[in-house]
């Protein structure tokens, strides 16, 4: 059984079985129609997800960036356009606050859905791409994303537009195309900089394949010179961007270790770095994403016709994770980074939910099979989703801070995780960071038992699942069991691996009433 892939471009239309198709004179809607259908219906339902509580759940430690940075952006920002979109486009109408700081993810978050159908029809058919949309509408990471303050989902959106636009651009000799790519590219470089290594694979690829005649024969075109400067002027102020970031990126890990706002586990050694990046990844996809979309890019390179279309999907997201993966051998990389090799996940999920769709299974109706790999798929995220819907998947810093104003005595000391959150909602007392070390929190406890009935107070994560840290590091889970008392615990009940306690301790416990 060898199923036909479409070529490039293919509408993704399936001919009738003889006596399948609608009687005489019933209306028939086009392919073309339907598609449209299908993709306003994901649309709207992208935009509920991304819109529900929007405003309700409390910042989370790297939002307290994009709040700071939105009050007055600077275009020198390593990755200005969320900021100056918030401060021009959102600012004059809405409150910087925990809602309108997620307009532009949520409204970025809701166009990608749309736009991987309209830029990935072009490489994988009609019908992959409706695929493709589907996977990424009811995705718990990018229904996150587009409801995080941050620049991700416009990183995705970009990130989709610009690999395809200057690849098909190049093959197809379309300078519109191209240009679009070229802009998307700009765009995505400002809203952050890692976006530009997505586009590393297509240029190799497009470079292995061009041959000495081919290449003399374009020279002689103005419009090939025109393309290949612009090309050469991006990839110089490229590199002027680029590089001065990452040796800053890597001389302040190395200045502060562990930097950052969350209570994070050691650095594992290489090796199991790389692997713990590459399963968080699939983590965020769903393992079955994952598998479908290897198995999608495989059929497609074995079935010959379309190998371009494997290979060029491989490039995106092989060339942007190898390259991660080695600088993570030197220093810190986030998961986030890696979002820019997600889009070609989609796809290759979407060549192979559609390769099911031509396989002529012997089970009627024609699509039982299909739908029902589909929705076990889907099936994989369902539970992230509704528990996401419940709580945001963060930690309720803003009910601890309601707690602990009406608990706390004036020279109370608090330490916390994720500090900047809780620091802005209880802007009346200095908030600390808590880490691993537990030698700050000993010296302030002396500090305290010296000098009257003050308390130390710790706003910690609960133990929660393989990606996120525990307190056991350092010895850290030791020195507050130990001199502490567990004193509430916040956070809602989710149906998935994952749980977003935050829980508050005490130190010393309280005396016993009558003591």
């Amino acid at each position: 059984m060898n199923p036909e892939v479409r070529p490039i471009g293919g509408s993704g239309a399936t001919h009738p079985r003889n006596g399948s198709g609608p009687p005489e004179g019933r209306l028939r809607r086009s392919p073309e129609t339907t598609a449209l259908l299908l993709i306003g219906g994901l649309t709207v339902l992208g935009l509920i997800l991304r819109l529900w509580h929007l405003g309700s759940w409390n910042f989370q430690a790297t939002e307290m960036f994009t709040y700071r940075d939105s009050q007055r952006p600077q275009f020198g920002n390593p990755r200005p356009l969320g900021y100056l979109l918030n401060y021009f486009v959102v600012r004059p109408f809405i409150p910087l606050d925990e809602l309108g700081l997620r307009i532009i993810p949520a409204l970025a978050g809701t166009l990608a859905i749309p736009t991987i159908y309209y830029m990935g029809r072009r490489v994988v058919g009609s019908r992959a791409a409706l695929f493709a949309a589907l996977l990424v509408t009811l995705n718990p990471t990018q229904i996150l994303y587009s409801q995080l303050a941050r620049y991700w989902s416009l990183v995705f959106l970009f990130t989709i537009i610009a690999p395809i636009s200057l690849y098909l651009g190049v093959r197809e000799r379309s300078g519109p195309t191209f240009t679009l790519g070229v802009v998307a590219a700009i765009l995505a470089g400002l809203s952050h900089p890692v976006s530009v290594i997505a586009l590393g694979g297509p240029a190799l690829l497009l470079l292995a394949g061009v041959r000495r005649e081919q290449l003399a024969l374009w020279w002689t075109r103005r419009a090939v010179k025109i393309g290949a400067l612009v090309v050469l002027v991006l990839g110089a102020l490229v590199l002027y961007r680029f590089v001065p970031l990452l040796r800053g990126w890597i001389a302040m890990h190395d200045r502060m270790p562990g930097y950052g706002q969350f209570l994070l586990r050691p650095q594992a050694p290489p090796g199991v770095k790389q692997m713990t990046r590459l399963l968080a990844l699939t983590d965020s996809l769903t393992i079955p994403v994952v598998l479908a979309a290897l198995a999608g890019v495989y059929l497609v390179w074995r079935a010959g016709r379309e190998r371009q279309v494997a290979l060029f999907l491989a490039s995106v997201a092989g060339f942007h994770i190898a390259f991660l993966l080695l600088i993570s051998l030197r220093t810190s990389v986030s998961l986030y980074y890696f979002l820019p090799a997600t889009p070609a996940f989609f796809l290759g999920a979407g060549l192979f939910l559609d390769w099911l769709c031509r396989v002529d299974w012997q089970a009627r109706p024609a699509w039982l099979v299909p739908a029902t790999v589909t929705l076990m798929i889907l099936a994989a995220g369902m539970p992230t989703v509704i528990s996401d819907a419940r709580d945001g998947r963060r930690f309720d810093f803003r009910d601890a801070a309601r707690w602990l104003t009406e608990e706390m005595k004036p020279g109370d000391v608090v330490f916390s995780d994720q500090p900047m959150v809780l620091q802005h909602y209880l802007p009346q007392t200095k908030v600390l960071h808590l880490q691993v070390n537990p030698a700050p929190l000993a010296d302030s406890l002396r500090g305290l038992e010296t000098g009257g009935r003050s308390s130390l107070w710790l706003v910690a994560p609960a133990a929660s699942h393989a990606f996120r840290a525990t307190l056991k590091e350092g010895g850290l889970r030791h020195w507050i069991y130990t001199r502490c008392q567990l004193r509430n615990t916040l956070g809602r009940g989710r149906i998935d691996l994952r749980q977003q306690y935050l829980q508050v301790y005490r130190c010393p416990p309280a005396e016993p009433a009558g003591s």
